[in-house]
């Protein structure tokens, strides 16, 4: 007796509908993929942005006027 192997191919994953929200959602990841962006799992971070407060240092100016006596009057 031989035996014959049958090869079948089993459907796996989801089914494809088209127009579906699935489809165009992977169609977008493709248009990304093949455009150079690369694709990473999760959720992006939240990019944080760190604000410093800077005291700017100031020379202080001597008037070069003559003060005027005020106790004279």
């Amino acid at each position: 007796m031989s035996k014959t192997k049958t090869t079948e191919t089993a459907k796996r994953g989801r089914r494809v509908v088209a127009g579906s929200k699935r489809q165009a959602v992977l169609a977008m990841r493709d248009a990304k993929r093949n455009s150079g962006i690369e694709i990473k799992r999760g959720r992006p971070r939240k990019q944080v942005t760190v604000e410093v407060d800077v005291v700017a240092k100031t020379k202080t100016v001597k008037s070069k006027a003559v003060a005027a006596d005020v106790n004279e009057a």
